[in-house]
């Protein structure tokens, strides 16, 4: 099993799981799994690439707690959607080497 294309694809699914919510109206819903399993995920990913320690330093956890308004919530789930993307852009270009 190719460890680093498993990970991109569950980034690329919670990217959809997230659309979802969003579109659910995600002042409804709890953004803490989306934080919690993104910074599982990105753990996952350092250790993956230890040689890219520099471009992985890049990305922080984000934090887990669960803000009451839902502008908040909002912005977490953004924050989540674009480091996502971003640690996919990374893996791709990691797996082209």
């Amino acid at each position: 099993m190719n460890e680093l294309r498993v990970l991109v694809q569950m980034l690329r699914q919670m990217l959809k799981d997230m659309e979802i919510v969003t579109s659910q109206g995600s002042g409804y819903y709890t953004c803490t799994p989306f934080a919690q399993r993104y910074n599982k995920l990105m753990r996952q990913a350092r250790t993956l690439f230890p040689e890219a320690a520099g471009l992985m330093s890049t990305f922080d956890e984000i934090d887990e707690n669960d803000p009451k308004d839902p502008a908040d919530k909002l912005k977490v789930l953004l924050g989540v959607r674009i480091e996502v993307s971003q640690l996919i852009t990374l893996l791709e270009a990691a797996q082209e080497k």
